[in-house]
């Protein structure tokens, strides 16, 4: 092949001639004669010919349209007639798998529908219509997958007449495995009963909902519960800010002292935890909440703990939520102790859900560019194509 006809990037043709007008024309034809596509054999012969005019890429600004010749054989051993396959040219179309898959990658990166027309001189139902075969295409190729070992589980809005729906995450390999429309037991049983590989998932991180941890128990039974980090330490920051609330709610309207509040007490400078100091010293029951709070919070950010180091850790955490439930943190040290198994398991446990949250701010982004969704099917496979899917899609 020589090096003009190499630049088609299209296996098995012969160029004729290129004019550069207003685009770049190219004609071209099949470098060979194949074997028959029935029979396996040959000789062929061409029985008669016809024209096909493609888009295929763009060389610069300018569009290439490629006018092809194509036979049609007729075998001498089987007497069958059969047309010239092509690689990159499905039949019927009107552009090359190439221009599709360019067209595709332009409107996955952002491009805009209109402006894919003026580009690529196609209508905004085309760009919709090769956007969904490939989206599609993604979504096949994701079928059949079992549930990975780590999983995380957390609710996202999805719309106000649609409610809520759950989203879950492969957290190894970070990608979402699945988005489901609801967030009740009830909403999520028939998907959950025929759900493959549940009985594979080792791990299980979620907040502290307890819906989703009967749903864990229901029907991941081989599933350890582990609660997300991010949201016991926020529930210890609620609480203390609410009998914070109760004892001051003039200091409580400060927001120099609220951000200090709020901030672990190793991360503050010198000058802020005098001041600070100084706030609490006013109110000796104050101070002693935040300092068992701040303790508290020294046990929750702990991970990768060696079992050996978790034993000794174990009885000193037990001790100070007992102190919890003598003071006004009642409520607080009722949670801790209901969720006590999945809070300890974070020590030994480094994932999170922040990765689910990470994808969250993808949906919404997603959303946001749609204007919305109101089917839910077509913004799942929006999701699993730009979330979920971890392949490549070759130019062929």
């Amino acid at each position: 092949m020589s090096p003009i006809d190499s630049i088609l990037g299209l296996k098995g043709l012969v160029v004729q001639r290129v004019e550069r007008r207003h685009d770049i024309h190219v004609w071209a034809q099949p470098q060979e004669r194949p074997a028959c596509v029935h029979c396996l054999q040959g000789p062929v012969r061409i029985k008669a010919t016809h024209q096909r005019t493609l888009k295929h890429t763009r060389q610069g600004n300018q569009l290439m349209v490629l006018h092809l010749t194509v036979p049609k054989y007729h075998c001498t051993q089987c007497n069958r007639y059969f047309r010239h396959r092509f690689t990159g040219i499905r039949p019927r179309l009107r552009a090359t798998e190439a221009y599709r898959l360019e067209v595709f990658e332009a409107h996955d990166g952002g491009v805009s529908q209109r402006k894919l027309t003026l580009t690529h001189r196609i209508g905004s139902a085309t760009v919709e219509r090769w956007y969904q075969s490939f989206i599609k295409q993604r979504i096949s190729e994701l079928s059949g997958r079992t549930c990975p070992q780590v999983l995380g589980i957390d609710e996202h809005f999805f719309s106000r007449k649609r409610g809520y729906a759950t989203t879950l995450v492969d957290l190894k390999n970070h990608k979402v495995f699945d988005v489901v429309l609801g967030r009740s037991e009830a909403s999520l049983r028939s998907y959950l009963k025929r759900l493959p590989g549940r009985e594979q998932v080792r791990v299980i991180v979620m907040d502290l909902s307890e819906t989703y941890r009967r749903i864990a128990r229901q029907y991941f039974p081989n599933a350890m519960i582990v609660a997300d980090r991010f949201h016991v330490v926020r529930l210890v920051n609620q609480h203390f800010l609410k009998l914070w609330q109760q004892h001051d709610p003039e200091g409580r309207k400060n927001r120099g002292l609220l951000s200090l509040m709020r901030r672990h007490h190793w991360k503050l400078s010198a000058v802020q935890k005098e001041r600070l100091h100084q706030y609490l010293a006013q109110s000796p029951v104050l101070e002693a909440l935040y300092f068992a709070k701040q303790q508290l919070n020294g046990f929750l950010v702990l991970k990768t703990v060696k079992a050996k180091r978790a034993n000794k850790l174990l009885p000193k955490f037990m001790a100070l939520i007992r102190q919890f439930e003598q003071s006004p943190a009642k409520a607080l040290a009722a949670t801790l102790t209901s969720w006590l198994e999945p809070i300890v398991r974070m020590w030994r446990f480094s994932k999170s859900n922040g990765i689910t949250e990470g994808f969250h701010t993808k949906m919404e982004m997603l959303s946001r560019r749609a204007y919305g969704f109101r089917n839910f099917e077509n913004y799942r496979m929006r999701v699993l194509a730009q979330c979920g899917w971890n392949g490549m899609i070759y130019r062929v």
